[in-house]
C-alpha cells in the first residue's frame, strides 16, 4: 500500500477529485494548508499599506491506495492539477505498513 500526498491550489480541487474518482478512488482526506516553495508569496495593498503575504493557500489531499494505482493516480493529479504556472505543487508517495478499518477491524488492502 502507498500514501500519496497531494499539495494542490485550491480552484483545482473538484477537477483532481472527478478525475480520482474515475479511476475508481473511492475516498480521500482533504485538509487547507498554506505554505510556499518557489513562489515565495506576494505583496498586496490594503487600505492603502502594502505588505507581504508568506503562506498561499493550498490543499492537501491525501489518500492510501494499493501499490499497483500509484502511477496512474499520480499521472491524473499532475494532468488536472497542473497550470504550468508555478506554485501548481507537489506530489509525495510513502509507503503505508498496516491499514485498520476501525469499525470492522479489517486489516491491509481490504480496509481500505
Amino acid at each position: 500500500m502507498k500514501k500519496i500526498e497531494a499539495i494542490i491550489k485550491p480552484f483545482k480541487l473538484d477537477e483532481v477529485k472527478e478525475a480520482l474518482q474515475a479511476l475508481g478512488i473511492t475516498g480521500m482526506t482533504v485538509l487547507e494548508a498554506k505554505g510556499f516553495g518557489r513562489q515565495k508569496g506576494h505583496t498586496e495593498m490594503y487600505r492603502g499599506a502594502e505588505y507581504v503575504v508568506d503562506f498561499l493557500p493550498k490543499l492537501k489531499i491525501e489518500l492510501v491506495i494499493p501499490s499497483d494505482q500509484v502511477e496512474a493516480i499520480i499521472e491524473a493529479i499532475k494532468t488536472v492539477a497542473g497550470t504550468g504556472k508555478i506554485g501548481d505543487g507537489k506530489i509525495f508517495v510513502v509507503d503505508v505498513e498496516q491499514a485498520v478499518r476501525i469499525r470492522t477491524g479489517e486489516t491491509g488492502a481490504s480496509a481500505l
